[in-house]
């Protein structure tokens, strides 16, 4: 085990003044406290104390290498002070100490006797000891101590080099997304390419819509310099805790992966400390995450967990929809249609059930990313009520309107701030009810603030509902339908998997509950002419990139051409993400083209009156759509569009190029 491995820069002071022994050893604890070393400092401060009534463990020549094995440490590690003017430490030789290290190793194993036996060979070298006393900085301690392990100990070097033959430093990350299916996974390689390139061995873990994979190890967690984070929902970090950590969006770790991993080479993020009564959501860095981005991190936190029971739910409603169409049951004005069949019945019924989850799981993930664990029962009984409408005059909900999409995300929020101050006021209760905290005080207190919440709530946000679907009526009756097609066509383009784009998914999803929870054929007619709308503008931008390489081959290099077929197949299957590396790589060319090409195709696809029931899958779910074949021309239309103002924005590449 290297020296440097339980060395942090955290863990150093250079230049200390102690007045005494009792003072260089609370200073050294201090430090390994400030790393996140230790889970109970007085229980640690007992093990050194209790070591140092058996005999000093100065060992002359000025140095000191105080040490205790304890449960009260969490990982074997070393602290380090240099004392300029020495401090007396009880040393055999009668002199001050002017270098201490301090071990902290736990109960099991042996480590603090195989680290004060390595510190020892190499503390032996008094031109090594005089550079430590005299080193500036912490980083140069740092330096001087991995100069000495590599000559002391060849071997080791050769077989790390061996191990690691791109380069000593070690990056681990974490990637997701708020659906789990391309950003996630675009950033992985990403970091790993720009890691090869640069000669640092990385490994990144995946949080995507079928879990974690290559899943960090508490090993390499506690062997590595530092943790990128580029997610924009939240991820699990108590297990980072005292490792430097950088936290940022997705995006990020497509677009800037070189200089992500350089933060943490060049030890620019700040350590992280885990609270386990507080939001366990990635860490910021030095409070730079605005207040936009850390509630636009919650919200993708909800709808990444809402949205399996949204697609599996919406489809099986429009197969049994589909059903009940092939067996000549009328839509129309019928508000049994989709449960007149007994197999339309069967799927409507699954469906909905699933369908029923949605607000309540969207709301408790929004609160859980708020407040932890806590958060979870409020938010989800916040969103049951939301779903049901129950007021305090009506609890049952018998004759009230829904609040819905708008009041579940409310109560999500509410829920999730409402919980972290009751943490707060819970913590100045006695220690002694700690353990009923979790299982008496919080429920019990977050059901009665919730269930007041919402009934006070739920009045108001059912009279916005209203109001939205009347206004959504109005827009179709007076020919302002095709507007709302365009804009939300563009916003699923702008940005592909950012902020607009997951605007007006969640708006075009939000739609499909509303359509669920009324009988008005036309309003359900609006509602599912959204969703139309909204997919088919995700699916334009990975088609205008493959049409673009297909037919306009001198605007893209060997390279950009051969990946563009891939995008035929992603923009068929929703997948706007496709399109992110060429809208990286010419953003004022591609992404306004894209933009255009949605509008017109969502557009067209409201002025021909096409409807979607399923809030996913491209043509594979081409039996769920109204009016299939114009829908499929608004597409090509749309993507035709803006395959040829790609060609005008872009010239083509020269020979040079």
């Amino acid at each position: 085990m290297r020296i440097t491995d339980l060395l942090s820069r955290q863990s150093i002071e250079i230049g200390v003044s102690v007045k005494d022994k009792a003072s260089a050893i609370e200073k050294l604890i201090s430090l390994h406290s400030k790393s996140g070393n230790l889970n109970d400092i007085d229980a640690y401060r007992e093990g050194i104390i209790k070591r140092e009534k058996m005999s000093t463990t100065a060992i002359g020549m000025g140095i000191a290498i105080p040490h205790a094995k304890s449960s009260s440490v969490k990982k074997p590690s070393l602290a380090a002070i240099t004392v300029p003017d020495g401090v007396d430490y009880d040393s055999p030789d009668g002199e001050k100490c002017e270098l201490l290290f301090m071990i902290a190793a736990t109960t099991d194993g042996d480590v603090h006797l195989e680290v004060l036996a390595r510190l020892m060979q190499m503390l032996m070298d008094e031109e090594f000891t005089a550079k430590l006393k005299k080193a500036k900085t912490s980083e140069e301690f740092l330096k001087i101590i991995d100069q000495k392990e590599n000559e002391k100990f060849p071997e080791e070097n050769k077989q790390k080099n061996a191990e690691n033959p791109n380069g000593t430093f070690r990056v681990l990350a974490v990637t997701a997304c708020p659906t789990g299916i391309a950003h996630t996974y675009m950033a992985a390689e990403a970091l790993e390419k720009a890691g090869k390139k640069m000669g640092i061995t990385i490994k990144v873990e995946t949080n995507g819509s079928g879990g974690a994979k290559n899943v960090l190890t508490a090993k390499e967690i506690a062997e590595c310099d530092g943790i990128i984070i580029a997610a924009d929902k939240s991820v699990e970090t108590a297990r980072f805790d005292g490792k430097p950590v950088y936290s940022t969006k997705v995006a990020d770790g497509i677009h800037k992966p070189e200089e992500l991993i350089n933060i943490i080479i060049n030890k620019k993020a700040p350590v992280f400390h885990s609270n386990q009564k507080a939001d366990q959501s990635a860490p910021n860095n030095n409070n730079e995450e605005s207040i936009g981005r850390k509630l636009y991190k919650h919200l993708m936190n909800g709808v990444s967990h809402m949205l399996p029971f949204v697609v599996a739910g919406g489809i099986f409603i429009a197969i049994a929809f589909l059903i009940d169409s092939a067996n000549g049951v009328q839509a129309a004005g019928n508000s049994a249609f989709g449960t007149v069949t007994p197999a339309a019945a069967w799927f409507k019924t699954i469906g909905g059930y699933a369908f029923n989850f949605m607000l309540p799981i969207l709301a408790g993930f929004i609160a859980m990313s708020i407040a932890d664990r806590p958060g979870i029962l409020v938010g989800i009984v916040g969103g049951l009520l939301a779903s049901n409408g129950a007021t305090f005059t009506d609890p049952a909900a018998a004759e009230t309107v829904p609040s819905g999409f708008l009041g579940a995300l409310l109560a999500g929020f509410l829920a999730g701030f409402i919980m972290k101050c009751v943490e707060r006021l819970c913590d100045k209760m006695p220690s002694a009810l700690e353990g009923i905290k979790p299982v008496l005080i919080y429920p019990l207190s977050g059901l009665g603030i919730v269930g007041v919440m919402m009934c006070a709530v739920n009045p108001i946000m059912g009279l916005i509902n209203t109001g939205l679907n009347n206004g959504l009526t109005w827009l179709s009756d007076n020919n302002f339908g095709i507007l709302l097609g365009c804009i939300l066509g563009a916003m699923m383009s702008i940005d592909m998997g950012g902020p607009f784009n997951k605007a007006a998914y969640v708006f075009g999803t939000g739609m499909l509950t509303t359509a669920a929870s009324v009988t008005d054929p036309a309003v359900q007619q609006i509602c599912w002419q959204i969703m139309a709308s909204v997919m088919i503008g995700g699916m334009v931008p990975p088609i205008v990139i493959a049409l673009s390489t297909t037919f306009f081959k001198n605007r893209w290099s060997a390279d950009e051409r051969k990946s563009g077929i891939v995008n035929y197949i992603m923009g068929l299957s929703f997948v706007t993400e496709g399109a992110i590396p060429y809208a990286a790589s010419y953003p004022l060319k591609v992404i306004p083209s894209c933009a255009l090409g949605a509008a017109v195709a969502g557009g067209l696809s409201w002025l021909f009156g096409c409807t979607l029931m399923a809030p996913h899958g491209g043509i594979f779910v081409i039996a769920t759509i109204g009016n299939p074949f114009m829908y499929f021309l608004s597409l090509i239309i749309g993507s035709v569009v803006g395959m040829f103002l790609l060609a005008i924005l872009k010239r083509p590449k020269k020979e040079s190029d």
